[in-house]
């Protein structure tokens, strides 16, 4: 088959699949595995080859994919119902004091995304955002804006959200270079589209608690835990495995340290620590008894499984597009472009975005569609790391009617569609533009 008839296989793929999520609304799981069985027999593959593929890129995805994020997941649950989270927001809230709870409920945000779902950390935090807009007078998008930006910037940029972890996966990057230049880019990401944004926007729009969000503070059974407990705990696995990529850079092949760090740093094995730290001292020594563990730890996984068969799904996809040979011909159609290939990570993310919604399905369909390109320019190390963060951001901005966040704060905040435009999505396209502007940056340094 020609290069073009190709082309034209991969442009045909992508449609389909847009069509699918957006029209049909069939699932991203199922619709990503039938375009990949599609673009596999129109380019040509035999049928046995097919499904072949698809085995080796659910199995080779999911072997990595599965464990980190089923581990994140239980970990930040535990950090959930021991009321970790509302610990470190009050903790920050006090230090800070009520005139600056702008950036303790920003700094609050980043931090508890990196374990709790996006989605939960709001819903659990929010009715601190009630309380203080109720005790001011101040509107709702003041202190809700922080919040929403600090969960919003860790939940695309630093692992062990699933995200990163997908994309870093698929494109083959090391994770200790992701969470350095997803901090990197996520620290301005957030005090730019968070507090400061928020002092803008609350002026135009104010937002009161709607009279149908008559929210309850959640009341934990326990002692809410030492704050200095929960930094470490989320700490622990973001050190291991910077510590690990360090010593790659830092320290000679054979390097009795150097092994046990890589060991150590492996995000299986930092996990792995962290969460049984977590069920040790979030859970027994608390006063959970095993099996409520256990129970903890089980549901965590429900949602964590809709996430993991979407980007298997997702690898899948770039598994087909490389054994159909269309993805060595796209990677020599995109490396022959005069865009960077940062760059060109962060448009196919946003297109996908805009016209689909979800986040992870648009970073799963840019970095299948990257994975070419990555091969045929030989890129490696430090590069895919940055690239990772500009999937995320692309990912991130323009955030609207089909997104289910874009819904989450407008019911929350009791906004109209076109406030809920001026500002979460605004806030999340100043995330995803300020973050694609460092990585870029720091890009242009790094060969």
């Amino acid at each position: 088959m020609s290069d073009q008839m190709l082309i034209l296989v991969a442009l045909a793929g992508i449609f389909l699949l847009l069509f699918l999520v957006i029209k049909t609304k069939l699932h991203a799981f199922v619709a990503l595995l039938l375009v990949s069985l599609i673009v596999g027999i129109a380019a040509g593959m035999p049928l046995g080859e097919v499904v072949t593929s698809i085995q080796d890129g659910m199995g080779g995805t999911l072997g990595f994919v599965a464990v980190v994020v089923g581990l994140g997941a239980m970990f930040g649950r535990m950090l959930e119902v021991s009321g970790g989270a509302e610990r470190l927001a009050q903790t920050l809230i006090n230090k800070f004091g009520e005139d600056k709870a702008q950036w303790s409920l920003g700094i609050t945000g980043f931090l508890v995304a990196i374990p709790v779902f996006f989605d939960v950390g709001f819903i659990i935090l929010v009715p601190i955002v009630y309380g203080l807009a109720k005790k001011t007078g101040k509107s709702l998008l003041y202190y809700g804006i922080p919040l929403l930006a600090g969960l919003a910037v860790t939940h695309s940029f630093i692992p062990p959200t699933p995200g990163p972890i997908a994309v870093a996966d698929l494109i083959g990057a090391d994770l200790g270079w992701v969470i350095l230049f997803g901090t990197l880019a996520g620290i301005p990401s957030m005090i730019i589209a968070g507090p400061l944004f928020a002092k803008f926007i609350s002026k135009k729009i104010h937002a009161v608690v709607p009279e149908y969000m008559q929210v309850e503070e959640i009341e934990y059974d326990k002692e809410l835990p030492s704050f200095a407990l929960i930094a470490s705990l989320i700490s622990i696995p973001l050190v291991l495995i910077l510590l690990n990529t360090l010593s790659g850079v830092l320290l000679d092949e054979g390097n009795a340290v150097r092994s046990v760090l890589t060991f150590l740093g492996h995000p299986f094995v930092a996990l792995t620590i962290a969460t049984l730290l977590t069920f040790v001292l979030l859970g027994t020594k608390r006063g959970y008894t095993r099996q409520e563990v256990q129970e903890i730890a089980t549901k965590a996984l429900e949602p964590a499984g809709i996430i993991i068969l979407v980007t298997g799904a997702g690898g899948v996809f770039k598994q087909v597009l490389i054994d159909s040979g269309v993805g060595e011909v796209l990677g020599e159609m995109m490396a022959g472009s005069s865009l960077p290939p940062i760059a060109l990570a962060f448009l196919i993310a946003m297109v996908v975005r805009v016209a689909q919604g979800s986040a992870t399905v648009s970073m799963v369909t840019a970095a299948g569609l990257m994975s070419p390109l990555i091969s045929t320019l030989g890129l490696e190390g430090p590069v895919l790391g940055l690239m990772v963060i500009s999937i995320a951001a692309g990912a991130t901005v323009f955030s609207h009617v089909n997104d289910s966040g874009f819904w989450l704060v407008n019911r929350y905040f009791g906004l109209d569609v076109k406030d809920t435009l001026k500002s979460w999505t605004v806030m999340e396209t100043l995330i995803g533009f300020v973050g694609f502007a460092v990585v870029f940056i720091i890009g242009m340094f790094i060969s």
